[in-house]
């Protein structure tokens, strides 16, 4: 008699410690109660009726999920592989349980297929030079759709985008290509410029004889300094006249005095 009461004993408490159980902060446990869901509890320290009961653990901690490189074709129709970085944890952790049954597997292939889906609908620039908004497009597709899963989808990073050998060698061509233009196009208008403040102080000694011929005197003087044995400089009809005119005046005065 005394043995059954034992054994009977030793069952009791044995049922007693698999009925407890012991949940952390960060996690929470989903009670099914012959089958149907019950409720969610924890965290701390929770019984669970053995054999009626039981329990999923579900972690809500962020999960970081490396997302394996896809193949991907740009709209432009380039050829590219792409992989990714993704942030997600569960905030329903009934859903996370019931609606999906494997709710990491499932968020993972459906980062895998939006991945291509939208980088597809860009072209190869765009996947360079805006990693920021396509991050933020794919995050908000995939947050979209894992809601009715209870998975909250914080954000999505575009890590690496490899390009063939070959299309990088075209790259830089047409990078190249891009600089010479611009540079072809300041230096022409650093051309224009130039032109137009010619012909504006073109217009200005024009309007004063005397300034044009103080301009030669300054070109000759600049001439003079670089030490050439011989100079061939254009002389103005003005200056000639004007020179002329003091010459004819002077030999009349002259020829005055001597009479």
């Amino acid at each position: 008699m005394e043995t059954v009461l034992l054994i009977i004993l030793g069952f009791i408490v044995a049922l007693l410690f698999s009925a407890v159980r012991i949940l952390r902060e960060y996690e929470r446990g989903v009670i099914f109660q012959l089958g149907r869901f019950w409720r969610v509890k924890g965290p701390g320290l929770i019984l669970v009726i053995p054999i009626v009961q039981q329990m999923v653990r579900v972690d809500l901690r962020t999960i970081v999920m490396d997302v394996p490189s896809q193949d991907v074709i740009s709209k432009d129709n380039v050829s590219v592989k792409v992989n990714a970085v993704l942030y997600f944890r569960v905030v329903d952790p009934e859903r996370a349980v019931i609606q999906v049954e494997d709710y990491f597997m499932a968020t993972s292939q459906l980062a895998q297929t939006t991945l291509r889906s939208v980088l597809g609908q860009h072209e190869l620039d765009e996947m360079l030079a805006e990693r920021e908004k396509l991050n933020t497009d794919i995050q908000a597709i995939l947050d979209d759709q894992t809601d009715a899963w209870g998975i909250k989808v914080s954000n999505v990073e575009i890590k690496h985008v490899d390009i063939d050998e070959s299309m990088i060698r075209a790259i830089a061509r047409q990078a190249e290509a891009e600089r010479e233009r611009r540079a072809k196009i300041i230096h022409a208008e650093g051309e224009l410029q130039a032109s137009e403040k010619m012909y504006q102080a073109a217009e200005i000694l024009s309007r004063n004889s005397q300034a044009i011929q103080l301009r030669y005197l300054q070109t000759l003087t600049h001439i003079g300094a670089d030490k050439n044995s011989t100079i061939v400089f254009p002389i103005p009809m003005d200056m000639v006249n004007t020179l002329k005119g003091l010459s004819d005046k002077l030999a009349g005065e002259k020829k005055e005095s001597n009479e």
